[in-house]
């Protein structure tokens, strides 16, 4: 299948949710079987077969429908292209999830055009749920329109939050001072999916330190869609290159801020 650089946006997205599917299948299937797990560059920093198969397909499947666009992978790295298109994909968010059982991780695909992100969809093959976002044109869950909570106070709130186990101590003051504000503060380990969750109003808020592009760029754009707030964690604007991110139902997202940045964020 090819794609006319010229498609309307509705036909790409619908591509990469296709897309995403698949390699959610292909995650599933070797759920179940023997894992070949690998340390990169520090401890527990983990890559597993499952990854690596998952981005071979991801990006033979993008490159035969856009041949002409730049590609962004957490394995792989960064493939140039010759038009203004880019994919930015996660093969799998949540890979000791995954290497352990725990059903939280997903397929994490954004296509941008000409420096903007104009789709985002995450996949959670384990948990049945399939999020899509398009520019301007609204968040859903399986089809259904989603939006933020309704939540206007953090003393009701429950957030999200992840760390890598190295990098606790940049977060612990943060997730210290949000404990004791609000009703509940997890950690689920996939940052793609708690910003899907924040979109659908599972979470009302979600920070969250040392990220890379793949980790955000598709969930960033699902909550803005659903009618949500994306910052960096100090307020200021959000960028795939800004390594942290702050987002929320929109309500929560002053007092958010201000909670974090007396906790040293």
């Amino acid at each position: 299948m090819r794609i006319n650089p010229n498609a309307p946006i509705s036909e790409l997205a619908r591509f990469a949710e296709q897309t995403a599917r698949e390699a959610g299948d292909l995650l599933l299937a070797r759920a179940s079987l023997p894992r070949e797990i690998a340390e990169k560059s520090r401890r527990a920093d983990i890559v597993t077969d499952a990854d690596r198969a998952s981005e071979a397909f991801l990006i033979e499947r993008l490159l035969a429908a856009t041949p002409h666009a730049a590609i962004l992978a957490e394995e792989s790295g960064a493939r140039a292209g010759t038009g203004d298109e880019r994919w930015v994909i996660d093969p799998l968010d949540g890979t000791t999830n995954y290497a352990h059982g725990y059903p939280i991780y997903c397929v994490s695909i954004a296509y941008e055009r000409a420096g903007t992100v104009e789709i985002g969809v995450v996949h959670a093959p384990a948990m049945g749920e399939t999020f899509v976002a398009v520019r301007s044109a609204g968040a859903r869950r399986n089809g259904e329109p989603i939006s933020v909570s309704p939540i206007g106070r953090l003393g009701e709130a429950m957030l999200c939050t992840g760390f890598h186990p190295a990098d606790y101590a940049t977060n612990a003051r943060c997730f210290a001072a949000a404990s004791e504000r609000v009703q509940a503060v997890r950690r689920d380990g996939s940052a793609a999916l708690d910003l899907a969750y924040t979109a659908m109003g599972r979470f009302d808020g979600f920070w969250e330190f040392g990220l890379a592009p793949w980790d955000v760029a598709a969930g960033a754009l699902l909550v803005q869609e659903a009618g949500g707030r994306v910052s960096r964690v100090d307020g200021a604007e959000h960028t795939l290159e800004g390594r942290n991110i702050l987002a929320d139902n929109g309500a929560l997202h002053q007092e958010l801020c201000a909670l974090l940045h007396k906790a040293g964020a």
